[in-house]
């Protein structure tokens, strides 16, 4: 049986884990042990940090709508069930840009609610 050299393997692996450290301090960027583990944690807080985008965001929504809703003398819970009653279609995020950037179209949806 002919035998197996592992430098090129190796190599790869030790070069895209580094590649993935450009930019860490310390050894984190040079030495392959550190770098493997800042790569290791670095990908579980991205992990974290996507799920905590999407609540953040939805947070966000929130407080626009409750501040766009109360010069209407309606509460943010008061106007997502008259949403979710008159079984209107648009979520949070729409809703909320709506009432950013267009509050006469936002004006408009909330006395078709009325």
């Amino acid at each position: 049986m002919a035998r197996v050299k592992r430098g090129t393997i190796h190599s790869k692996k030790r070069r895209n884990i580094l590649k993935k450290t450009k930019g860490y301090k310390w050894g984190r960027k040079k030495l392959i042990r550190l770098a493997t583990t800042a790569v290791k944690k670095a990908g579980v807080q991205a992990y974290t940090g996507r799920k905590l985008k999407k609540r953040t965001s939805r947070r966000l929504w929130q407080v626009k709508l409750n501040a766009a809703v109360r010069p209407f003398d309606l509460s943010y819970s008061k106007f997502i069930g008259l949403i979710k009653k008159n079984k209107i279609e648009l979520d949070r995020k729409v809703l909320a840009d709506i009432a950013e950037f267009e509050p006469k179209v936002f004006e408009k949806i909330v006395e078709k609610l009325k």
